[in-house]
């Protein structure tokens, strides 16, 4: 029975996963004269990219029965809700001034479609999974006295199609050579394709089709993509800032490891030459970070919220790590609409073994007795705070109508996820990682009686570690944190993986080696809690990123408005947690690595 269960249950998880994972593109090949299907997407501001709204909100040319595109999740996730059009287009057959419809607007949609346009609304088509986007109208203000302001509305479009041999490359949309139908205060309107009277607007939406042939094979087509941009680009290969980081890293983990490995020959070499003595009088005639040698390995008090940090952290390192390493070998294209959110889940739901492992692994090291709790714990310390942050978004989302509101059968597919991948593998990670735990391996005995901590002054308190902790491995990643953000709320794709690379693993160095040097400056003191001091040192990152995205959102981006702003600083928390969790770990290892290496080279009984 027992058995037949885990069969059910592993079938029911490999085809959830396999709903999860992004669908694969494949040449879509096409005879002269084959109709090539033109998907309307969604609409929405040009300076909020979240806030996304379905093409057909809009009181334009559709269909009287509307089919939309079978979606994948990542593309659901990313807000695509894809419909077929009226454009009709046929492989390698221009067409001129096609009629697409007759409108008559009223007066109430004249003012709707004025101001869409007057916020700088943009669409977005779909043609053989490529991106088209335009403008929907046009808006001219010049002059302040005397004042003139101008609405017009785009009727006609001209498709620009690259081909090469049988499959679609490249394609784009046009209004050069387009006069703007001008849409009034009132809902009247005069100009081409449009006709007005006193209670609204007659227009005539064209469009136009040309082919051109392409030297790009369609493996490359990607490359055309990438250099023509509706959006302006700002991402560049930033070398110098780079080396800049790099060269300020080095100087600081070569100050960092020389400092203390001088202080500590100079402890050891002190430490060591003293005659041996029971512990007594080594307490009574010495002192700093040798004194506390029975107070040391004392464990923490909240040992299960600790384990639960760690092995969360472990998870989104990993997590990290294998969505870099995929983004190398170029399995991120971007052709391919949300494939880094799909890929993202699967990997979270995959890697939920190693946060139970981890976990509890150490927490039963530590004598840790509720071991249950802390499986059940170590699951909902991150999807606990995610689900509370994508209720509030996708409620606003809902509210307004967006379609970045996820449908509810993807709520329940993220949730099946949740509950029949991610939470038993964190279950089965636990209990093996409660079987395979060893001893803590502590170099000392720990006393019964604690030590009393002498005063500390204000420079070793928690908050100045914080500071300094939390400072450092920002000044690393604070340039490649702009352009991360440029990408995630901005119109940019990122490519520059290598050097994201290049920049994690700097940004754990740091954190590493800064959680070094501050706790043997808080041992020095005879300061013994350093447990959850190690990871609130480095961890304290998180908080450093949460601000400045606080910055990036007043000072480097056009955002605005309740949708875009509940999202933004929504999921920018829940990041700045991702982080604070990592560096935690990281730094946490590192401390206790260096506790274990120092207190195991001293002679002492």
């Amino acid at each position: 029975m027992t058995l037949r269960l885990a069969r059910g249950w592993a079938m029911e998880s490999c085809v959830l996963l396999l709903c999860l994972l992004p669908q694969i593109g494949w040449a879509i090949n096409y005879k002269q004269g084959d109709p090539v299907v033109l998907y309307v997407n969604k609409v929405g501001p040009y300076h909020n990219p979240q806030e996304t709204y379905h093409y057909y909100t809009l009181p334009v040319c559709r269909p009287k029965e509307v089919h939309h595109k079978a979606l994948s999740l990542g593309e659901v996730l990313d807000g695509d809700r894809m419909a077929e059009s009226l454009y009709k287009i046929r492989f390698r057959e221009n067409t001129e001034r096609q009629i697409l419809c007759h409108l008559a607007l009223s007066e109430k949609e004249v003012d709707q479609l004025r101001e869409a346009i007057e916020e700088l609304y943009y669409f977005e088509f779909v043609l053989d999974d490529i991106p088209i986007w335009g403008f929907v109208g046009y808006m001219e203000e010049s002059g302040f006295l005397p004042h003139s302001h101008k609405v017009g509305l785009w009727t006609h479009l001209d498709f620009n199609i690259e081909y090469n041999g049988d499959s679609v490359i490249f394609a784009n949309v046009s209004v050069k050579d387009v006069k703007p139908v001008p849409l009034e205060e009132g809902g009247g309107g005069a100009g081409r394709g449009a006709g007005g009277s006193s209670e609204g607007l007659s227009v005539t939406h064209t469009y136009s089709v040309h082919w051109f042939e392409s030297p790009l094979p369609h493996a490359r087509r990607a490359e055309r993509l990438r250099d023509y941009s509706f959006f302006p680009k700002t991402l560049e290969i930033h070398w110098l800032s780079i080396i800049n980081s790099l060269v300020l890293v080095v100087l600081l983990l070569g100050f960092v490891i020389i400092i203390l490995m001088r202080v500590l020959k100079n402890d050891f070499a002190r430490y060591n030459v003293e005659e041996d003595g029971s512990c007594d009088d080594l307490d009574q005639g010495d002192n700093g970070w040798k004194i506390i040698h029975t107070d040391v390995f004392r464990f923490p008090p909240y040992k299960s919220l600790l384990c639960s940090v760690l092995g969360v952290g472990a998870q989104f390192l990993t997590l990290a790590t294998g969505i870099i390493i995929m983004a190398l070998l170029g399995m991120f294209n971007v052709h391919r609409h949300g494939a880094i959110n799909s890929a993202a889940i699967v990997l979270y739901a995959l890697t939920s073994c190693v946060s139970g492992y981890c976990s509890c692994n150490f927490y039963t090291q530590i004598h840790g007795q509720r071991w249950v709790w802390n499986i059940i714990l170590t699951s909902s310390l991150f999807s606990a705070p995610l689900f509370l942050t994508w209720s509030v978004v996708n409620s606003v989302h809902w509210w307004s109508g967006s379609t970045q509101a996820l449908p509810a059968s993807t709520v329940l597919l993220l949730l099946g996820a949740w509950v029949l991948v991610g939470f038993p593998l964190t279950v089965i990670g636990g209990i093996v990682g409660k079987n395979r735990a060893g001893s803590f391996q502590a170099p000392c005995r720990t006393r019964n009686i604690p030590r009393q901590i002498p005063q500390q002054p204000w420079y070793k308190h928690t908050a100045v570690h914080m500071a300094i902790g939390g400072f450092l491995p920002f000044s690393a990643i604070s340039v490649e944190l702009y352009y991360i953000f440029a990408t995630v709320w901005g119109r940019e794709h990122y490519t520059l993986y290598g050097i994201l690379l290049c920049v994690f693993a700097i940004l754990l160095s740091v954190g590493a080696c800064i959680s070094v040097a501050l706790t043997y400056f808080l041992l020095s003191g005879e300061d013994y809690r350093w447990w959850w001091r190690s990871i609130l040192s480095t961890g304290s990152t998180g908080l450093f990123i949460f601000v400045y995205s606080l910055f990036y959102y007043h000072n480097r981006s056009s955002m605005s408005g309740l949708v875009q702003s509940v999202e933004f600083f929504g999921y920018s928390l829940l990041t700045a947690f991702v982080f604070s969790l990592m560096l935690g770990t990281v730094s946490f290892w590192a401390s206790l690595t260096f506790i274990r290496y120092i207190y195991r080279s001293l002679k002492m009984d």
